[in-house]
C-alpha cells in the first residue's frame, strides 16, 4: 500500500532538506537531549490555529484506523486490569495539619526526584528507576522491588528510556510516570524522511509524488516503544505494578465517531503516545512535566509535556497534543520542550515552553483535545511570547505558569526571572509582560532562575528557586523568602487544594516538605 498524505503539524508536502524539522515543526533542544533526573529535561507546546477547519496537526489524508465507538472516550476505561487499591484509608487526609511538615525526616523518605499525589492522598515517588508510594492508610513507603515498565531493561539509547523524568497522582492507587528517550533524526537509510514519521507494515510512504516511496523498516519501528508513559497502580498486595505503557488514543471525529489507530503493528504490541490524529507520527517521546486537574469540572484529568506538546490523560486513554508555535524564516513551525503546566483557576489549561505560551479551556470530550478549531477548544491565548523579554526566536525558557485567585498570569523562566502576563487579545502572538522586581538586589538575584511555581487558595504564588529556595509573592505582592524551607534548590512545587487545610508540597535538594493551610 502506497501512503500519501501531509507530513504531521507542519501540513508541509514538501520532503524536508537537512536538517530535517519533525513535520515542518522544529522541537530541537537547546541541549542534546532531555535530561532525565528530577524532571528537568527540556520542553514543548500548541500549533496556531489552521483557519478553523477543526482538522488538528498532522496528517492531512485520510484518518487512521480505528474504532468508530460514539463517546469519544468520555467515559472512565476500566483498563481490564482491575482497580487500583487506593488504600483502607478515609476520604479525608491522614497526613499532619501542622503549617511545616519534614516528610522526609518523618517518614524516613529516601531520595526523591518527583512527587504526585493520587486521589486517596498517596504521595507516589520516583527515584530513577524506581517508584514508589507513603500510602496514606499505613504512612509507610513502599518501593517497587525491582524496575518495571519502560525501566525494566536499563536506561540508555539503545533501551526503552534513557531515563525517567516526572510522576503523577490519578485516581486512588495510580500514578503516572514519565520518560525520557532520544529524540528521533533524519535517517541515513531514508534521508527523504520526516524523522518522526514512522511507516507500517506492508506500507510505502510517498511524502514526494516525485520520488519512490519509502518502504518499511522493521528497524524503525521499534521507535514506537521508547519514553513516553507508564501507568502504575498498587494492587490488592499493596505492591507497586504497572498497570500497562499507555498507548490507548482516542481522537473525536467531525462524524461523530472516535479515531484510535491501531495498537498492534508486527511485533510491536503497544505503540505508545503517538499522534491521535495520524499513527504514524512519533512525535511526543519524552514526558518533561505533568499535572494533574485536582479541582473543578475535569478532576482527575492529567496533562503531560513532552518534547513536542501537551497530551492530554483520562484513565488509560490518551489524546495527543498542542503546541504553542512561531514560524521561522523558512515558515517552519518551531515548538519547544514543555516545561511550564499549569491549570488555571477556572480549569483552562496553561501551556510554556522554550519560547511561546498559550491558553486553552477545553471541552468536556477528552477526544476534543488535538482540535485545533477555536470553536472546539476556546482559546484565550493561542501562541505568544513576551516582547518585554526577548524577541521570538530567542529562548524564554519558561519552568512554570500559574494563575493566581486574583486573575493574574505568572511566568516563571529558569534564567529570566518572574514575569506577570498581561492578555491583549488572543490570537496577538505580543502580550504584554512585566518582571517582577525585588526590593533589593538580593531578592532580585534569588529570583533569576525559577524551577517551579506553584498558585495557593489564600491568593499567594509560591516561587520555587534553582539557587535561593522557596519564596512567596504574597497577595499584597510583596516577596518574602520562605525559611521553614530546607533546601536551596527547588526540584518541584504541587499544590493539592482537596484536603483541608490545603497542602503544598515543595521537593528540594534536601527532601520533602509539606506547609499547609496556604
Amino acid at each position: 500500500m502506497v501512503v500519501v498524505t501531509a507530513w504531521a503539524c507542519g501540513g508541509s508536502s514538501e520532503p524536508n532538506p537537512p536538517p530535517a524539522t519533525d513535520g515542518n515543526i522544529d522541537n530541537n533542544p537547546p541541549v542534546s537531549r532531555p535530561d532525565p533526573d528530577g524532571g528537568s529535561g527540556p520542553d514543548g507546546g500548541t500549533a496556531p490555529d489552521d483557519g478553523g477547519s477543526g482538522e488538528p496537526d498532522g496528517g492531512g489524508g485520510e484518518p487512521d484506523g480505528g474504532s468508530s465507538e460514539p463517546d469519544g472516550g468520555s467515559g472512565e476505561p476500566d483498563g481490564g486490569s482491575g482497580e487500583p487499591d487506593g488504600g483502607s484509608g478515609s476520604a479525608e487526609s491522614p497526613w499532619p495539619t501542622d503549617a511545616v511538615t519534614d516528610f522526609t525526616a518523618r517518614y524516613g523518605l529516601s531520595r526523591v526526584q518527583a512527587m504526585g499525589v493520587d486521589a486517596a492522598h498517596n504521595i507516589w515517588l520516583l527515584d530513577g528507576d524506581r517508584i514508589g508510594v507513603l500510602r496514606a492508610d499505613t504512612q509507610q513507603v513502599v518501593w517497587t522491588r525491582s524496575p518495571i515498565g519502560q525501566a525494566q531493561g536499563g536506561f540508555g539509547v539503545d533501551r526503552a528510556a534513557t531515563g525517567s523524568t516526572v510522576i503523577c497522582g490519578g485516581n486512588a492507587g495510580r500514578a503516572y510516570v514519565g520518560y525520557a528517550t532520544d529524540d528521533l533524526r533524519p535517517d541515513p537509510e531514508f534521508p527523504d524522511l520526516q524523522p518522526n514519521y514512522l511507516v507500517g507494515p506492508g506500507e510505502c510512504y510517498q511524502p514526494d509524488p516525485s520520488k519512490p516511496c519509502i518502504p518499511y523498516s522493521h528497524r524503525r519501528l521499534q521507535y514506537y516503544k521508547q519514553g513516553d508513559v507508564d501507568v502504575v497502580r498498587l494492587n490488592a498486595s499493596g505492591e507497586v505494578v504497572l498497570e500497562e505503557h499507555l498507548h490507548q488514543s482516542v481522537r473525536n471525529r467531525a462524524d461523530g465517531s472516535v479515531q484510535t489507530g491501531p495498537r498492534v503493528l508486527a511485533d510491536v504490541h503497544n505503540l505508545g503516545i503517538r499522534n491521535s490524529n495520524d499513527h504514524h507520527f512519533d512525535e511526543d517521546r519524552s514526558i518533561l512535566s505533568c499535572v494533574t486537574v485536582m479541582h473543578g469540572r475535569d478532576k482527575g484529568d492529567v496533562y503531560v509535556g513532552s518534547n513536542h506538546g501537551v497530551t492530554r490523560i483520562r484513565g488509560l486513554e490518551y489524546s495527543s497534543h498542542r503546541h504553542p508555535v512561531w514560524l521561522n524564516e523558512r515558515g517552519s513551525q518551531m515548538a519547544g520542550y514543555t516545561y511550564g503546566l499549569g491549570i488555571a483557576q477556572d480549569g483552562d489549561v496553561l501551556m510554556a515552553n522554550d519560547w511561546m505560551f498559550g491558553i486553552v479551556t477545553p471541552t468536556p470530550r477528552h477526544g476534543d483535545w488535538d482540535d485545533m478549531n477555536k470553536s472546539v477548544n476556546l482559546m484565550k491565548v493561542e501562541s505568544s511570547y513576551l516582547p518585554q523579554l526577548n524577541s521570538i526566536s530567542e529562548f524564554d525558557n519558561w519552568r512554570g505558569f500559574q494563575q493566581t485567585t486574583d486573575g493574574r498570569y505568572y511566568l516563571g523562566s529558569r534564567d529570566h526571572g518572574l514575569w506577570q502576563m498581561t492578555i491583549t487579545w488572543a490570537a496577538n502572538q505580543a502580550q504584554t509582560g512585566e518582571r517582577i522586581a525585588g526590593a533589593n538586589a538580593e531578592q532580585n538575584a534569588a529570583l533569576q532562575n525559577i524551577n517551579a511555581l506553584a498558585a495557593t487558595g489564600d491568593g499567594s504564588l509560591y516561587i520555587g528557586t534553582d539557587r535561593a529556595g522557596l519564596w512567596r509573592l504574597t497577595p499584597m505582592k510583596t516577596l518574602e523568602k520562605v525559611e521553614s524551607v530546607n533546601g536551596s534548590r527547588v526540584r518541584q512545587l504541587l499544590y493539592d487544594p482537596r484536603p483541608t487545610p490545603a497542602a503544598l508540597y515543595v521537593l528540594t535538594d534536601r527532601g520533602l516538605t509539606v506547609l499547609r493551610g496556604n
